[in-house]
């Protein structure tokens, strides 16, 4: 097992000295404007938030609910491109905030992989979070990734073999991206019971921070994520309150009930 350095496990690492799970905040880019999106991120690292994820918006986004895809749907109506998406990780990174683009593969491939890694690196991005990419078609991004130094995040699932969950975990870099749910994205009234099992299972394949995304809400839920994973995802209810028209102000109010939820445990 082995566990490569990067500006996101050091964000980890700084976490779990602290003796808490890392906060990881996702917003798509463009919504509810690129400058609306660059400014509710800010506000998110700014209140407690300790890595972000910045959406690349698309027209089919398998994995997203109804609450993000609506976002990306506006992003894109809006003229959202690839060069918006790579300014606000400038904006973000800027901060001092490890940012990680999240993506479906079709519009790097199109972009261009190794064009991507080079103009993401140089924006100060950290790597990409890529839900729909297998190991096996991996290839170009690895090595493109490998030359940038850049984090390559991949999901794991309950349903992962761990035959699967070893070779999955074997090109992550960064940390393992823990989908405690089968299905589409969105928050949840509870906590996935297949969660903690998840995470106990991935810990057997790799030293890499393990992250729990999918369905946390607020700082009760971030809480009982904490007690056992390294770091808890929050996207769905981020992009709710600007679905709503609550504003920065509210991005700014979640992160700080979510930052506190995941110290409830820190001594």
């Amino acid at each position: 097992m082995t566990n490569v350095t990067s500006a996101v496990t050091e964000a980890f690492g700084q976490a779990s000295a602290a003796g808490r799970a890392a906060l990881v905040g996702y917003l798509p880019a463009g919504f509810p404007s690129v400058d609306g999106a660059i400014e509710a991120a800010l506000a998110m690292a700014q209140a407690g938030a300790d890595i972000i994820e910045v959406g690349l918006p698309y027209s089919d986004p398998l994995m997203d609910g109804p609450v993000i895809a609506e976002a990306v749907h506006r992003a894109l109506a809006a003229g959202t491109r690839v060069a918006d998406v790579l300014r606000t990780v400038e904006a973000v990174a800027a901060a001092g905030v490890p940012v990680l683009v999240m993506t479906y593969w079709n519009p790097i491939d199109r972009y261009g992989v190794r064009a991507f890694a080079r103009d993401l690196a140089a924006a100060g991005g950290s790597g990409l979070i890529t839900p729909d990419l297998t190991v096996e078609e991996a290839g170009p991004w690895l090595d493109a990734s490998a030359e940038h130094d850049l984090d390559r995040v991949f999901l794991v699932a309950p349903s992962s073999t761990d035959q699967r969950m070893a070779t999955i975990t074997r090109d992550c870099r960064g940390f393992v991206y823990a989908a405690s749910l089968m299905g589409i994205t969105g928050t949840r009234d509870a906590v996935s019971g297949d969660a903690s099992g998840l995470v106990k299972r991935v810990r057997e394949h790799t030293d890499l921070p393990v992250a729990v995304g999918l369905g946390v809400s607020n700082g009760a839920q971030a809480a009982q994520v904490a007690a056992f994973a390294d770091g808890v995802i929050v996207g769905s209810a981020f992009v709710r309150r600007l679905l709503d028209d609550q504003g920065v102000a509210a991005i700014r109010e979640l992160t700080s009930e979510l930052a506190a939820g995941v110290r409830r445990l820190a001594p």
